[in-house]
């Protein structure tokens, strides 16, 4: 059994990091999986729902802005990576981490990057991610319609970007981040 294992959020300015880890059985009667980039708003949910259905075992996994800021990103996506599959049940026999390597796992992982491209698996773990992100980044669109995030994602877009210099960075919003940090700076000074 092999889990992909992928993230949503990474490169956001807002939000929390989500990270999916997917076991599908062999052969996978849900087609139509690919790169979560790649398919529709309206197709990835589809698909997520058919994906949590048809798995042997999935697993969803949330970072917050804070916990992004006190790790790093690229520690927060690790560790939460690492989380998603000992999650798994079953276990998986082997996992395969779209770029992130994933040292605390006491099995093999294969790690390439744009795996999502690559490996079913991958590709459904980017759904699951994708899709649980955008459900709470639209939530927040709504407490917070000043940022855009319900189009954004918390994305530095020109919107987001013109937004957080305007009303400055929200309780969301991941203050490591250079666009942000630059305006904490300048409210500060």
């Amino acid at each position: 059994m092999v889990a992909g294992v992928d993230e949503a959020g990474r490169g956001a300015l807002a939000g929390p990091l989500f990270v999916a880890a997917v076991i599908l059985p062999f052969p996978c009667a849900v087609s139509g999986i690919d790169d979560s980039k790649k398919l529709a708003p309206a197709r990835r949910r589809q698909l997520a729902a058919e994906i949590k259905k048809a798995a042997v075992a999935f697993s969803i996994v949330r970072r917050e802005a804070f916990e992004v800021d006190r790790l790093n990103v690229a520690e927060a996506t690790r560790q939460a990576m690492e989380e998603a599959v000992l999650a798994l049940k079953p276990s998986p026999h082997c996992v395969v981490s779209d770029a992130v390597k994933l040292p605390g796992l006491a099995l093999p992982v294969i790690v390439e990057a744009k795996a999502d491209a690559r490996y079913l698996c991958v590709a459904a773990a980017s759904i699951l991610a994708k899709v649980a992100r955008d459900e709470v980044m639209e939530e927040l669109g709504r407490q917070f319609p000043e940022y855009g995030w319900a189009e954004n994602k918390g994305y530095p877009t020109p919107q987001h970007l013109r937004a957080l210099g305007h009303h400055g960075p929200s309780p969301w919003h991941r203050k490591s981040y250079a666009p942000v940090r630059m305006v904490v700076s300048k409210q500060e000074w």
